[in-house]
């Protein structure tokens, strides 16, 4: 969702026991995470680099199938939607291995107008565009061989884990719906993050109208962020934990080039009225939402799963002493999280 660093004592502590990120220029998919494909063997999960139109834009995704995969079977399929800013390459990557190694045929795409996929102005981050990105990775995996459409989820990460949520409500192909550490992109572009920002509403919707108006008139794209890397000093005085380990994940220890938290200002006419947890009485699949204990974020997935009301099965899963961005990456946590899916999608799928 933003992007990553490294704080020495911090990395070479907890980078330790094997969870080292890996990097990008080292790895032929350019995966960023720990234990990440490094070549497709016979017998082993593989990863398959696709692409496909969307509206008229060019999708790439990552399609991740199981060890001995066989395409004259049908399995389970999970639809991966990655974190605001992140790419396939990242997260929403590590979790379709990690499923694809419990048999599951897993995707996950770059969204429309940023990280590797087609679209200008670039970094363009519409809800209403993320969320036709998922119905699109339906639209595409469920014709994949081997994809048991009868059988798909979706796990939505971060910011993807809000549009999933909007994705699910409509779209009952998705026969259960997970997100985790659910990241509300409109709530928080609209009130600010812990409802930080809530005397400036009007003021950056008057930027953001001016801002479309100018494009309009063939002017240059605004842009709310950048890419510029902040250094470790930087980092550490940002208000949130969410952000400081956000940048140290997406600048440091998980980079990818194709990520940024960079986003056109005109997009906040769009994202400051939408609402993720707005008609959540309209999922009626089953519903596992899980976040850190610690995770300053995990307001916004209390208030979703509490509006719930639509759904006989729900569960809200807690993953002791985790943190939003740990989520992404500690070991301890993602397992936690990989086996609580394999509890939900098993039953459920």
């Amino acid at each position: 969702m933003i992007k990553k660093m490294v704080v020495a004592a911090v990395v070479t502590a907890s980078l330790a026991g094997g969870a080292v990120a890996d990097d990008y220029r080292k790895n032929p998919f350019t995966l960023t995470y720990a234990n990440a494909i490094t070549e497709n063997v016979v017998g082993k999960v593989n990863i398959h680099p696709v692409t496909y139109q969307l509206n008229g834009i060019k999708i790439v995704a990552n399609v991740y199938t199981p060890a001995n995969y066989d395409p004259a079977k049908k399995y389970p399929t999970i639809v991966i939607a990655h974190p605001n800013g992140g790419v396939k390459e990242q997260v929403a990557g590590l979790y379709a291995q990690r499923l694809a190694e419990l048999d599951y045929i897993t995707i996950v795409a770059d969204a429309a107008y940023q990280g590797g996929s087609g679209g200008e102005p670039r970094n363009v981050d519409k809800p209403a565009n993320r969320i036709e990105d998922i119905h699109g990775m339906a639209d595409f995996i469920s014709q994949y061989p081997g994809v048991d459409a009868n059988r798909l989820g979706l796990l939505g990460i971060c910011g993807g884990g809000g549009y999933s949520l909007k994705a699910a409500q409509t779209d009952k192909r998705f026969k259960a719906v997970a997100t985790l550490s659910m990241f509300d992109s409109g709530l928080v572009r609209r009130n600010g993050y812990m409802d930080s920002q809530l005397d400036t509403i009007q003021q950056r919707l008057k930027q953001a109208s001016d801002a479309r108006a100018k494009e309009a008139a063939g002017g240059e794209v605004t842009y709310v962020g950048g890419d510029t890397k902040l250094t470790k000093e930087q980092i550490a005085k940002l208000p949130f934990e969410l952000y400081r380990q956000g940048m140290e994940y997406y600048q440091y220890t998980h980079e990818h080039p194709n990520s940024s938290s960079k986003y056109t200002m005109s997009s906040l006419l769009d994202l400051m009225n939408f609402d993720a947890a707005s008609n959540m009485d309209l999922i009626n699949q089953p519903l596992l939402m899980m976040a850190g204990s610690k995770a300053d974020s995990l307001y916004m997935t209390e208030k979703a799963f509490k509006v719930a009301t639509g759904t006989t099965e729900k569960e809200l899963f807690l993953i002791p002493d985790a943190t939003h961005i740990e989520t992404y990456w500690v070991p301890k946590y993602v397992d936690q999280a990989v086996n609580k899916l394999t509890q939900f999608y098993g039953k459920n799928l």
